[in-house]
């Protein structure tokens, strides 16, 4: 990620993502401004804040592909969370700091994940001494007063582990002891106090007796146990925690999708407990305070935060102004158009019509798709959104699974045939749908 340039990350979002430029320029720029703050002299780095962005545009047009494929891009912590699943701290449901903490959870996984690669070869190496003991009981046993013994044990540890290296002796039975672990009880995480629920399942994890059970398996399936448990046991996990507590304060990612959701001018009765309660208590989180988690504490003020929502209902003005404030770049994204349509069908890298073609291929069923049939699906797609409503790149999946309905059921009895969808086959297949009046009754 570091030597991606915001031209670069533009072009490896232009492979799945069409239009929507001022958004990618926008997520790039950012992006890149993680890596140009860490070149910063370490003084000058903590003033250097990142630019929160807000993503408005109606829905189906990119904002969320966006986030997923950036996802993707950048080698840092990164959590896609949806508005209206937060309540304001004191009622049911989840307080906004647990994103932070489902962030923290995230790079911890990713931590663990790097340092799997380092000390795989490792733990091979110890996976295999571990499999010898299982296969000969009691031959690592040193007799001083028996040589010949010991070095017949030898010469028959070697024997078996050159078979083992092999190979051939993978379906050979041995019994292997496995911990069983326990599952963590719920207990306050409704009442929105998730840190004290965090801090009770911790307390019964270290109170409760740990389970073991032997269980016998063929020497392949002991051999994935024993990978897991010996690197398990070769990770430090405080090495772990530090090194992903760094990680998310300097290059976490936060993306909070629905934030339309939660504006609203209060003109309900009563604590608007999802609305105007979750912006107040967002509005720390953005801004930069301290969320304590099972890992450490962990500081937000260099998490960048991308917010989306398709402000169909509200504004972004209905926001709270301090929280607008959290945000400084806006960026609107543009509806699709049909041209957009055309390019959706045939620019991304795993295109729809690409994706039918390879799923159909796996029958052995030979489709294409004509350029007249990809301009009738584009101008279907356009004028259905057009006429109800406008659900974006989304009502092309609907109108391409009802196109190839009657292959895909047939497909496993027509192996080795080859279809062409033309725009003849296009109308014909959605005529019925085109009379009818009310079209959002047969397309969604």
């Amino acid at each position: 990620m570091d030597s991606l340039t915001p031209r670069e990350i533009v072009a490896r979002l232009d492979r799945h993502i069409v239009g929507q430029d001022a958004a990618k320029r926008a997520v790039a720029i950012a992006i890149r401004n993680r890596w140009r703050r860490q070149q910063l002299p370490a003084d000058l780095r903590k003033d250097v804040t990142p630019k929160n962005i807000i993503m408005i545009g109606p829905t189906g047009v990119g904002k969320t592909e966006i986030a997923r494929r950036l996802a993707t891009l950048v080698g840092a912590p990164f959590l896609k969370v949806e508005a209206t699943k937060y309540t304001e701290v004191g009622y049911v449901g989840r307080d906004v700091e647990s994103m932070i903490r489902d962030l923290v959870e995230i790079a911890i996984g990713m931590v663990k994940q790097e340092q799997r690669v380092q000390v795989e070869t490792k733990a091979k190496d110890r996976v295999d001494d571990r499999l010898l003991e299982l296969l000969l009981p009691g031959t690592t046993i040193w007799n001083e007063e028996n040589p010949e013994e010991n070095d017949r044990n030898e010469r028959v540890r070697e024997k078996m582990k050159a078979k083992l290296k092999a190979g051939e002796l993978e379906d050979r039975e041995v019994e292997l002891n496995i911990e069983q672990r326990m599952v963590p009880v719920q207990i306050f995480s409704n009442l929105g106090m998730e840190q004290m629920d965090v801090d009770m399942q911790n307390m019964f994890e270290k109170l409760m007796p740990k389970q073991n059970q032997n269980r016998k398996m063929p020497v392949k399936e002991a051999r994935k146990v024993l990978i897991e448990q010996e690197t398990e046991a070769l990770i430090d996990r405080h090495s772990v925690a530090e090194k992903a507590v760094e990680l998310v304060e300097n290059h976490g990612i936060v993306f909070i999708d629905e934030i339309d959701k939660v504006a609203g001018g209060g003109a309900g009765h009563g604590p608007d407990v999802s609305r105007q309660g979750v912006q107040r208590d967002m509005l720390p989180i953005i801004e930069g305070t301290t969320v304590n988690t099972k890992h450490g504490p962990v500081k937000t003020d260099y998490i960048l935060f991308i917010a989306a929502g398709a402000f169909h209902v509200s504004k972004p003005a209905d926001l709270m102004p301090e929280l607008q404030g959290r945000f400084p770049i806006r960026v609107e994204l543009t509806d699709l158009k049909r041209e957009d349509f055309l390019r959706i069908l045939t620019e991304p890298q795993h295109s729809l019509t690409k994706q039918y073609i390879e799923l159909l291929g796996t029958e052995g069923v030979k489709l294409d798709f004509s350029p007249d049939g990809i301009e009738a699906l584009a101008d279907v797609a356009y004028e259905v959104n057009r006429t109800t409503q406008n659900i974006g790149a989304r009502r092309l999946h609907t109108i391409l699974e009802r196109v190839v309905e009657e292959f895909s059921f047939d497909a496993s009895e027509r192996r080795g045939d080859r279809i062409l969808i033309d725009a003849d086959y296009v109308n014909g297949r959605l005529r019925e749908i085109l009379q009818k009046e009310d079209l959002s009754k047969f397309i969604l």
